[in-house]
């Protein structure tokens, strides 16, 4: 585990130094291409999600394993649901009026720029927030009514 932890380090450092040098991380450019003035960060977006869509499908036809965990690549598709669009609007709207997403602001703290402090503290309130809620539903009973009656609760 600890090599798996190491190599994700390793990845995220590695990341953020691409964001940093690719101008991912710049809240103008990132407004510019929101505004859609600039087409620098689309294009970058449409290259990246190519590359790994015809990367993936390549490896997982040729029978290729994780390096780290020698798992074979393979994923589940799931069908959009309800949370995913709200996740996406949620995360839409975060990134309109903060002029960045996760993964810029990690490279803006490495990079002691200020204002990442409070996008940082924003994210990790919605993280919390999430998992309170998360954990909250799976507390309480599945509330089914058959002719108004509740189910009876399960020994388990």
């Amino acid at each position: 585990m600890n090599r798996i932890r190491a190599a994700g380090a390793l990845l995220g450092v590695g990341f953020g130094f691409l964001l940093s040098w690719g101008q991912f991380i710049d809240p103008d450019r990132i407004r510019d291409m929101l505004l859609l003035r600039d087409s620098y960060m689309w294009l970058m977006f449409a290259m990246a999600v190519a590359v790994g869509f015809v990367g993936l499908r390549l490896l997982r036809r040729a029978g290729a394993r994780a390096a780290l965990t020698d798992r074979p690549v393979s994923w589940v598709t799931a069908r959009p649901e309800r949370r995913h669009v709200t996740g996406a609007v949620i995360f839409g709207a975060g990134w309109a009026v903060s002029d960045v997403c996760p993964g810029p602001v990690a490279a803006q703290l490495g990079q002691g720029i200020a204002w990442s402090l409070p996008l940082l503290v924003g994210m990790f309130l919605g993280i919390n927030l999430f998992l309170r809620r998360q954990e909250h539903a799976a507390r309480e009973p599945e509330r089914v009514s058959v002719g108004g009656a509740l189910p009876a609760s399960n020994p388990e």
